[in-house]
């Protein structure tokens, strides 16, 4: 088997129109579709990152919680990455959104932060050489 990359990963939120608005407004990810799923009584939303479809957010009627930190197994985090951390953090800041301090990675001396989406779902900021 060859893997081409990575289609997309999909993120169960609690609250639909609040995990929209986040994804969508606070971090700018496009809407390619958006369905509702009668049988299932959920939302399916399609987000994309300039041309390429990322995030599947979904709801569910009372989804269970899942545990996040500290370091718990299973999905560590969703990293994204940005050419000029300084300036994702700062828009970050102006929408209300507190990320951690901006750290150097030891083993590649690239700048990341952390912050979590509405569901604590922890989110990373890796900045990129330009």
């Amino acid at each position: 088997m060859i893997l081409n990359g990575i289609h997309h990963i999909a993120i169960i939120c609690s609250d639909y129109e609040r995990s929209k608005a986040f994804y969508r407004d606070v971090l700018g990810l496009r809407v390619i579709r958006e369905v509702y799923r009668e049988e299932r009584d959920s939302w399916k939303l399609d987000l994309a990152i300039g041309d390429q479809y990322v995030i599947e957010l979904f709801s569910f009627p009372n989804p269970p919680a899942r545990v996040s930190r500290p370091e718990a197994q299973g999905l560590r985090h969703l990293a994204f990455a940005v050419t000029d951390i300084d300036e994702a953090v700062q828009d970050l800041q102006s929408k209300g959104i507190t990320p951690e301090p901006v750290r150097i990675d030891p083993h590649t001396n690239q700048r990341f932060t952390f912050f979590a989406d509405p569901d604590g779902l922890p989110l990373e900021l890796y900045e990129v050489s330009r």
